[in-house]
């Protein structure tokens, strides 16, 4: 699925929510539900530095396409980390590099976020592209 309709897909379910709690508590429930990563993942190879939670995040490439695994210790941060996912996986390296991940400021996320969220969320971003820049030097 193009990341343009995965994105509104995640407006759209955030538009359900009148307030930010709710919003939070959906960030909560979307951590839940992020898959497992392997264990022989969690380590300070794959953690994301600028998180003030740990954040640990996986990429491999599959015919053509960067495939992402993460995890968090931190349950809001876990839900941000899902949404990441869902929008950057399995994706092409071009996409994930060139896309500017508008629905961030659509659900209102980066302004609802604490300074240290903010840039974890940031740290990221920056990690998937960078992730999916080496997989597009590679196949070049």
């Amino acid at each position: 699925m193009p990341i343009p309709e995965i994105e509104s897909r995640i407006i759209e379910e955030f538009s359900m929510f009148d307030d930010w709690m709710d919003k939070y508590n959906y960030l909560i429930e979307l951590g839940k539900t992020l898959p497992v990563i392997e264990e022989q993942y969690k380590t300070d190879q794959y953690l994301i530095t600028g998180c003030q939670s740990k954040v640990w995040l996986h990429a491999s490439l599959k015919d053509g396409r960067v495939i992402f695994r993460g995890d968090s210790d931190a349950i809001i941060t876990k839900g941000i980390v899902n949404l990441l996912i869902r929008v950057l996986s399995d994706q092409t390296p071009e996409d994930i590099i060139e896309t500017k991940l508008s629905f961030i400021d659509h659900i209102g996320l980066q302004e609802h976020l604490s300074p240290t969220r903010s840039n974890g969320l940031s740290a990221m971003i920056k990690q998937m592209k960078l992730y999916a820049m080496v997989f597009k030097m590679k196949a070049a």
